[in-house]
């Protein structure tokens, strides 16, 4: 019996099947993966962060995305879509399309039982080899937590976290400031089992 051969994609059949795609997926060395769907706290958490800052910044030049919009890490090969983007200057993308961003200044990923593990390592071992990358920001859904990894110089990085949700976040990078009572807006969690 003949196995039949793994298919790798290139990148341009990636894209061009993705841009017909009903659902996300990410790319990296030929292959794709499917994104799974998010729950109601994950999806209350990136709306609140993607408002809170398109608020800040609105008269500023930046702008911010929310996870429907592919970012690609040039020298990695990996295309993915993070959960809020935000690119202040000029945003440039890979081709005329204007879907797949180059440039990103913040990253936010927010973390599910699936995901974390690789938002933390892999992903963010990708994302450091963005020289455009400033800050990069983990928000668990589960609990107030925060953690937030700012580059440094010598392109070392340096993290600050939180679970105070009297907090607040600052992002100098981006000269905004978000109280986490507002990143946890409508959020509540189940009360833990008692003794």
């Amino acid at each position: 019996m003949t196995s039949v051969p793994k298919r790798y994609l290139t990148p341009e059949e990636y894209l061009a099947q993705e841009r017909r795609a009903e659902y996300k997926r990410e790319y990296f060395k030929g292959e794709i993966f499917a994104m799974a769907g998010a729950s109601r706290e994950h999806n209350l958490i990136a709306g609140n962060l993607s408002r809170e800052l398109g608020n800040q910044l609105r008269d500023r030049p930046c702008e911010v995305y929310q996870s429907d919009m592919r970012v690609k890490v040039s020298s990695t090969g990996l295309y993915t879509y993070p959960d809020v983007v935000v690119v202040c200057g000029e945003p440039r993308f890979e081709d005329a399309e204007a879907d797949t961003l180059l440039n990103p200044t913040v990253l936010f990923e927010v973390l599910s039982e699936t995901t974390e593990n690789y938002d933390r390592g892999k992903k963010f071992e990708h994302y450091r080899a963005l020289p455009s990358l400033q800050e990069y920001v983990l928000v668990a859904q589960e609990k107030c937590h925060v953690e937030q990894f700012t580059r440094q110089p010598g392109n070392r990085w340096l993290l600050w976290e939180t679970d105070d949700l009297e907090g607040t976040l600052n992002l100098p990078s981006i000269g905004c400031e978000l109280k986490l009572t507002d990143v946890y807006a409508k959020v509540t969690y189940a009360a833990p089992p008692s003794q």
